[in-house]
């Protein structure tokens, strides 16, 4: 039976951003973690959650991801443990709709985290803002004789839709980057229900 979809800003969306020492899920670890939902169309700041995590080994950590979130080994030594925080996580992705920014590498540290953990993974319905920018370069460049490849950097594309820039590759602000695109996107796209955006 065909069921109607909610209206989109009748859904709780949790926006998430992961900091990994590398891009591997099945090797490299998830270094910091951030989370801020979207309420009634409305960024929820005040109820973000945001903290760095310990790795199970600091010796044998990758270094592959320093270069780009700064983040050393011995910032994290006194970090909770993932096992520790996954219980504030998964009460996080239960709550609503999961909004990510390349929700496929972040989907695979989350799910292998639930593995290790040995915890069920909760399948939220997922929002990938990369999945709603090529939608709307789609919708632009239909009738254009030389259509630009879209430009799905998360700071390179808040930049060309008028956003104002942060710090990237840290799991707050990037989190907060990718609320702020999606609301700009669902505007742009005129989705009226969650359907239309996932």
């Amino acid at each position: 039976m065909f069921r109607r979809s909610p209206a989109w800003d009748d859904v709780t969306y949790v926006a998430l951003d992961l900091e990994t020492s590398g891009l591997r899920p099945k090797f490299d670890e998830i270094i910091a973690v951030a989370t801020i939902p979207v309420r009634a169309g409305v960024i929820r700041y005040g109820e973000r959650f945001y903290s760095l995590v310990r790795p199970p080994d600091l010796v044998t950590l990758s270094a592959d991801g320093i270069g780009a979130h700064h983040i050393l080994p011995s910032e994290l030594a006194d970090a909770p443990a993932l096992a520790e925080l996954l219980p504030a996580i998964d009460e996080r992705l239960r709550e609503g709709v999961l909004l990510l920014h390349f929700a496929h590498l972040d989907l695979g540290f989350l799910k292998d985290a639930y593995r290790r953990a040995r915890r069920d993974w909760p399948k939220p319905r997922v929002v990938d803002t990369v999945k709603l920018l090529l939608e709307l370069s789609h919708r632009q460049q239909r009738f254009s004789p030389h259509p630009v490849p879209p430009r799905t950097l998360l700071p390179v594309a808040r930049l060309e839709l008028g956003l104002p820039p942060y710090r990237h590759h840290h799991a707050l602000s990037d989190a907060l980057a990718t609320a702020e695109l999606f609301l700009v996107l669902r505007a742009r796209l005129g989705a009226r229900t969650l359907r239309e955006l996932s």
